[in-house]
């Protein structure tokens, strides 16, 4: 299933996998220089994993398609990209695109994150 979710509703959504296994991941699909200007830190709610947009076909087996991923860029276009790929083309069961990217968690979240 595919889901839309504002960084402020994303402990929400997250809160549904609490006692899962394996903690969800927010995959930030942002280039490297990007993720080095502001970046997101991981919580006791999700596991941070960076994998560029375009790599991810090839590094494909890096993600578990059992956990849920919350799929992050700058604003949320190159995630939901993402997101439709692992639903429609991968065979991820749960994905959600963070809408607004890290720009709204900023605005939202963390105001310590850095806008760009």
């Amino acid at each position: 299933m595919f889901y839309q979710v504002r960084p402020s509703l994303l402990d929400e959504w997250l809160g549904q996998f609490a006692g899962d296994a394996a903690k969800p991941v927010v995959l930030d699909v942002r280039e490297k220089w990007e993720c080095q200007v502001a970046s997101v830190a991981p919580s006791d709610q999700f596991e941070l994993q960076c994998i560029p947009m375009g790599e991810i076909t090839s590094r494909l087996n890096e993600l578990d398609p059992e956990r849920p991923i919350a799929c992050l860029c700058h604003h949320g276009a190159r995630s939901m990209s993402v997101a439709v790929y692992l639903v429609e083309r991968a065979g991820f069961e749960c994905v959600a695109n963070i809408t607004g990217g890290i720009d709204a968690w900023s605005h939202e979240r963390d105001p310590q994150v850095p806008t760009y």
